[in-house]
């Protein structure tokens, strides 16, 4: 028991600030998200592509790329020209649609002009925009998400939001934009709760060692109060309650009532630092990614490039099945796909989404035994929603594996095994209620979030107290003598 005591006692004057910290962050970060350039700004950038100058085909984009397993080519409209970006397990590369040049961002001009076009499509006020830096990391844009579009140029708009843009060197696209209102909230909000510093977290496994021992260590100093808490109680004839007065009576009846949100969401908060240590990851197993990455022959997408509509935004082409698919996509919601054949002048008719055979058709080489695929529909246990508003996403069953195929792009979006299925539980359900009866009343949803945080915020703020003054009591001041009892 003495141990017990012990190492709460010591572990909470370590750590109560810090769930403080978490529960007042958790609370800010429901309302403002970290930054991120969501998919409708991203396309509303885009100007449509002006077809008179695209003089070569994806195909011999490709070879200028030097990347020999691509899989997709998209062809966008930039400030210089139409640009081909080629995809593979590799680094992206952009070609110049007109000549094959090499079209990373180099210089300053460039990427400025690209971001003030971009400002402009979207009706942004970019008169006054100035060129901020060139890093390779910095607050807003430590994800990894971003390594393969490093460094990223950063530019000011200075409009009335406070709009910053950022621009990957090496495909020219904008990938981040933030604003004034999201940067000032992120600080109490995603910065702190993920312990988010640029100087830490741009080395990532410097960052996943801190959290996850962090994350660990609050886990055991919860469990051992959960465990005090019960082991201290009074029972007598007429009522259960606490031996201790003031602010121990306080934290020790605030800690059982919230002892079971407490340990779920620390518990839950110690597993986003799983990276496949305990469950599986959702990724395609490498037998599985070797067989997907079997390139189709790219002859179908010869001299394909010639027969774009004059109001597309975005052209891709990629590898599905197979055979290469193109997507035209002239809105953030609307596109069409052909499948391309061997006679490209004769594709398959156009839809604006892949079919459920055509999902069947390419999950049926990488697993057996599958169902046929059906859409993931609203409120479902496992849900799954597209980039693309109102696309569907396909769940294809196979045994205990199921997959999950974004119906607008083709992606593998998920891979579900048991193990997948009980994290999205234990950890993204517990961690933000993320239960399908509470999506279906986002309101109610909000609500129980920010009372449930604020509760274990106020708790926190009991045990912030009790551990300064156990602190002052064990490390009095000069001169300073001790007036009254300190419980354990």
């Amino acid at each position: 028991m003495k141990a017990l005591v012990l190492l709460h006692r010591w572990l909470g004057v370590g750590f109560c600030l810090l769930f403080a910290m978490w529960f007042a962050s958790g609370i800010v970060m429901h309302f403002v998200p970290f930054p991120a350039l969501t998919e409708a700004a991203r396309f509303a950038g885009l100007p449509p592509i002006d077809v008179s100058q695209v003089r070569h085909d994806p195909d011999e984009a490709v070879v200028a790329s030097h990347i020999e397993d691509a899989r997709r080519i998209r062809l966008i409209q930039r400030t210089d020209g139409p640009v081909y970006i080629v995809t593979g397990t590799s680094k992206p590369a952009a070609v110049r649609a007109a000549d094959l040049s090499d079209a990373a961002v180099t210089s300053d001009q460039l990427a400025f002009a690209i971001a003030q076009a971009h400002a402009r499509q979207r009706g942004i006020d970019a008169t006054h925009a100035i060129l901020a830096s060139l890093a390779e990391y910095d607050q807003w844009s430590v994800p990894n998400g971003y390594d393969e579009h490093r460094p990223l140029y950063r530019v000011a708009l200075n409009d009335p939001s406070g709009t910053e843009l950022y621009v990957s060197s090496r495909t020219g696209e904008v990938v981040l934009d933030t604003t004034r209102y999201q940067r000032a909230w992120n600080y109490p909000g995603s910065v702190v709760h993920w312990i988010y510093p640029t100087v830490l977290r741009s080395n990532w496994a410097a960052w996943d060692k801190v959290v996850w021992t962090l994350s660990l260590v609050a886990l055991v100093a919860a469990v051992t109060g959960a465990v005090l808490g019960v082991i201290r109680l009074r029972v007598s004839r007429c009522a259960v309650g606490s031996p201790f007065r003031g602010w121990h009576a306080w934290h020790h009846i605030l800690g059982l009532f919230t002892a079971t949100f407490v340990l779920t969401w620390i518990f839950s908060g110690w597993l986003s630092m799983d990276h496949g240590l305990l469950f599986s990851r959702g990724r395609l197993s490498d037998t599985e990614a070797a067989t997907i990455a079997r390139t189709p022959d790219r002859n179908g997408v010869a001299g394909d490039a010639r027969s774009i509509p004059e109001s597309t935004k975005e052209v891709e082409w990629f590898a599905f099945g197979e055979r290469f698919h193109k997507r035209e996509r002239t809105g953030v919601d609307s596109q069409s796909i052909a499948a391309i054949g061997s006679d490209p002048r004769n594709p398959q008719p156009g839809r604006s989404y892949l079919t459920a055979e055509e999902v069947d058709g390419f999950i049926r080489r990488i697993a057996s035994n599958c169902a046929a695929p059906f859409v993931v529909g609203a409120g479902d246990n496992y849900p799954a929603a597209s980039l693309i508003p109102g696309a569907p996403v396909y769940r294809s069953v196979c045994g205990d594996v199921w997959f999950q195929v974004d119906g607008a792009t083709g992606r593998v979006m998920e891979r579900l095994d048991s193990s997948r299925r009980a994290y999205r539980w234990v950890y993204t359900a517990l961690h933000t209620l993320d239960f399908p009866i509470l999506f279906a009343h986002p309101t109610v949803r909000s609500m129980l979030i920010v009372v449930l945080c604020a509760i274990g915020f106020l708790f926190s703020v009991t045990g912030a107290v009790i551990g300064w003054r156990r602190l002052r009591f064990h490390f009095p001041s000069q001169g300073a003598g001790v007036k009254s009892k300190v419980y354990p």
